[in-house]
């Protein structure tokens, strides 16, 4: 029997998902995106978990949709037309899954990002990337502009980044991504293991409650004008604020000792 394209692994509250398809490059391909979506909906329900890893098995994170099985897909009587428009309308669902999430994930990029694979690493809460990692919107490079990817893209990096990344297909490395916010860090290969495990356990050691409700609020108010962000922000730390734990973690402080959470 193959081994399974997802894994998961779980450990001390954070659960480890891997792409297991590193012949294709971890596609994206409708058995991935499936077993994304299945795994997703599995973890929205699971309270033991605090944050998640998601990563590639292999020499690559993602290389994105799988074109072998694109192409096949214009066998039908209207071209693919159907089949294209279902596949990037479940891969846009998949992506939007993840800001849904009550957990913090994480993408531990190594290899290449690209295409819809940059778009994972964009749509991913934070991403740690090993040096040498090269991430593209490169699908311009073969007649198809990656129109999807830059939705996520766009709202990651400077605008102009984005439009000379995608209107040229050129790489940037995992340098050029840290300082244009598309990774918030960037480690030497051998510790890209530890360093995402790191920062997987110190958001795994906050008040989950807390970082549940403040990880809905972030992606809530980030498409609201300022005056409506202010308004549900606050409205947001009014109730964070009535909770036991909440008292409990501000007393704690006060008198400079662990808090005692629920």
């Amino acid at each position: 029997m193959s081994d399974p394209i997802l894994l998961r692994d779980d450990h001390g509250g954070i659960a480890t998902l891997t792409l297991n398809a590193p012949a294709s490059l971890n596609a994206l391909s409708d058995a991935m995106l499936a077993a994304l979506k299945a795994e997703f909906a599995r973890l929205a329900g699971d309270g033991t978990i605090r944050a998640i890893v998601l990563k590639g098995a292999g020499k690559a994170f993602c290389a994105g949709h799988d074109l072998k099985e694109m192409q096949a897909g214009r066998q039908s009587p209207d071209r693919g037309r159907a089949y294209f428009a279902d596949l990037f309308a479940r891969c846009a669902e998949v992506m939007q899954l993840i800001p849904a999430l009550p957990q913090p994930v994480i993408a531990e990029v190594q290899g290449i990002a690209t295409a819809a694979g940059c778009q994972l690493v964009a749509t991913c809460d934070m991403a740690v990337a090993a040096e040498g990692t090269r991430f593209g919107v490169n699908g311009v490079n073969i007649g198809l502009f990656c129109s999807t990817p830059m939705v996520a893209l766009s709202r990651n990096v400077p605008r102009k980044v984005a439009f000379e990344m995608l209107t040229t297909g050129q790489f940037i490395d995992a340098t050029r991504a840290a300082e244009v916010g598309l990774v918030n860090r960037v480690v030497q290969a051998e510790a890209l293991g530890a360093e995402t495990r790191a920062l997987a356990e110190t958001v795994a050691q906050k008040l989950t409650a807390a970082v549940k409700i403040g990880k809905r609020a972030f992606y809530d108010q980030i498409e609201m004008t300022r005056d409506a962000a202010y308004d549900h922000a606050a409205a947001v730390m009014v109730e964070n604020m009535l909770w036991r734990d909440t008292e409990e973690g501000i007393s704690a402080f006060l008198e400079k000792r662990r808090p005692d959470w629920s």
